[in-house]
């Protein structure tokens, strides 16, 4: 993901995507490949922070951070991180039986 995809896709929590799937489904334009919607804060149940980094082709290494599902932040990842996406979850301590 773009660091505008990080943004708009993962800082808004009441986005689904629901609208946007049903039309591009009536054109034939379905891509599911990165659809986190509502479901991505449930992470905040079990986990105290959560840590998302990503590289677009077109564009540079990001990481998407928060401590909560009330606010976060995006700044440039590691120069190392090369394409991809990748979703870290920091349990909280009574969580930890879900790791399993």
């Amino acid at each position: 993901m773009t660091r505008v995809d990080l943004v708009q896709q993962l800082g808004t929590i009441a986005k689904t995507g629901t609208t946007e799937f049903v039309e591009a489904l009536k054109v034939g334009d379905v891509n599911l490949i990165g659809q986190f919607g509502v479901g991505f804060y449930s992470a905040f149940l079990v986990g105290s922070r959560v840590q998302v980094t990503s590289k677009h082709h077109s564009d540079r290494a990001y990481l998407w951070e928060s401590d909560s599902a009330k606010a976060f932040k995006v700044s440039e990842a590691a120069d190392s991180f090369t394409q991809g996406t990748e979703v870290k979850i920091f349990l909280k301590e009574d969580a930890i039986e879900f790791s399993n």
